[in-house]
């Protein structure tokens, strides 16, 4: 039986996915980059330095700054989205994650945070969530961000168990890469299109209860 459950926070416990887009489309436009929605897919579930460079590889800024001028752009937009993100709050938890938090408490399942935002504790915090969560893994002291399974792996640890006795849930194509690396088993929030059709997949988030994690870990650990 699984012994923790990694979750991403993006698009898996609210949505805070409009707020990055539009502080990365503010901070783009000053750079004189113009980027739109369907780029902005390519960024979900990167960190914040490597969203950068691929908005400056987008622009062809690849080698217009130095490390310390992308270090403070990165923290300009870390600005612009922290200003839009402070009345985020309980009611903003997506449908049915309380539950399956409060579930997986009941039934003394570990709990980390797996995600790419180094403003993960402060949303957690925002949303009342903290309590249920017994590791936040940081991605500013792993090495490299997802796809790679680092933030993964550092999650597990900070539970004190393997990768391969938790379950990952991501609703990113680079997230769902990391997970696999780490040898966690995914499940997915969206679509075939999206994620891949080999690997279990919801739509939405309310799907995700205790016994679908339960029958899932179940079916792939026969």
């Amino acid at each position: 039986m699984f012994k923790g459950v990694l979750f991403d926070l993006d698009g898996v416990i609210t949505d805070t996915a409009e707020y990055h887009y539009q502080a990365w489309k503010l901070l783009a436009k000053e750079l004189g980059i113009t980027i739109d929605r369907d780029f902005n897919e390519s960024l979900k579930g990167v960190s914040r330095e490597d969203s950068l460079k691929l908005i400056l590889n987008h622009g062809d800024q690849t080698n217009k700054y130095t490390l310390e001028e992308c270090a403070r752009l990165a923290e300009k937009k870390n600005h612009y989205y922290l200003s839009t993100i402070q009345s985020i709050g309980p009611k903003d938890v997506f449908p049915g994650i309380l539950a399956l938090l409060q579930e997986l408490k009941a039934h003394q399942v570990k709990i980390g945070l797996a995600s790419a935002s180094k403003n993960g504790p402060f949303l957690l915090e925002k949303m009342a969530l903290t309590s249920f969560f017994d590791t936040v893994a940081d991605p500013a002291k792993v090495p490299f961000g997802k796809p790679a399974p680092d933030i993964f792996i550092a999650a597990a640890k900070g539970l004190n168990i393997q990768p391969e006795e938790c379950i990952g849930i991501e609703d990113s194509k680079a997230g769902i890469q990391a997970i696999i690396k780490s040898r966690a088993l995914p499940i997915g929030v969206g679509t075939t299109k999206e994620l891949g059709a080999n690997i279990p997949l919801v739509t939405k988030t309310d799907q995700l209860t205790y016994d679908y994690l339960h029958n899932t870990w179940n079916s792939h650990h026969d």
